[in-house]
């Protein structure tokens, strides 16, 4: 069972792909046709996200509930899931958003007795070099707000408002790379490529920063790494050839 998920984010899209490709039977919960509906064998339609109640979790992996807005006679993905299980003749109690609330709030945290905390001295910090590798970078990535994910989809004029995909670097590695503002450089990973005019910006050297799921900046599915993985970094072909005309 899956629902509210783009493959693009997860660490290996095609591993997903052939995971949902060999399952014995998959049932998606959602509000829109998506990559994976190719995969269901069952899709179930549920609320949108103001027809019912709910929790986000945000960059930080902080819970951020939120009330319904709008009244429908649409069902939440719990109350899908609730009647599975009665169908089922499983009580999973899911059907009340504040009995589900009451069970996650158990796993909250410890509230025992707690050892002293250790008296351990921060070690000097040191400049940040190139990767042990050598001549590699170290990639950065997080999302945009406005992105290419499924909340955009038929949403053309909103989407028309992200950021432009760029690659932010430093000024000395743009240097380095004898490379400026919008110049294309090429950011190589064990899966591919990705390529975006460069943006120099006050931050390490070394270090190589792409959006995570922007048009043309699809991280998982294009370079095969995540944050804090070694890649190279390269002037564009396209680049190279103006300079040299």
């Amino acid at each position: 069972m899956v629902g509210g998920l783009d493959l693009a984010d997860l660490p290996d899209p095609a591993a997903a792909e052939r995971a949902f490709a060999n399952a014995g039977f998959v049932v998606q919960l959602e509000v829109r046709r998506t990559q994976i509906s190719a995969y269901a064998d069952v899709v179930l339609p549920v609320a949108a996200p103001t027809q019912k109640s709910g929790t986000f979790l945000n960059w930080e992996g902080r819970p951020r509930p939120f009330g319904q807005v709008f009244p429908t006679s649409m069902r939440s993905d719990a109350g899908v899931i609730d009647m599975i299980g009665a169908a089922m003749e499983l009580d999973l109690g899911t059907d009340e958003l504040d009995s589900i609330h009451r069970e996650l709030t158990g796993f909250a945290g410890w509230d025992g007795a707690r050892i002293d905390a250790p008296q351990v001295a921060a070690p000097a910090a040191e400049p940040v070099g190139p990767p042990a590798g050598g001549g590699g970078h170290v990639l950065a990535t997080w999302r945009m707000m406005l992105d290419a994910g499924s909340g955009q989809d038929g949403e053309p004029y909103l989407a028309g408002t992200a950021h432009r995909p760029v690659v932010r670097i430093s000024p000395a590695t743009a240097d380095a790379l004898g490379v400026g503002l919008d110049s294309r450089v090429t950011v190589t990973g064990p899966s591919g490529q990705i390529t975006l005019p460069v943006l120099p910006t006050a931050m390490p050297d070394h270090v190589v920063w792409v959006p995570m799921h922007s048009p043309g900046s699809s991280v998982y599915r294009m370079l095969g790494v995540a944050a804090g993985a070694e890649v190279a970094l390269a002037a564009a072909a396209d680049t190279l050839e103006e300079e040299s005309r």
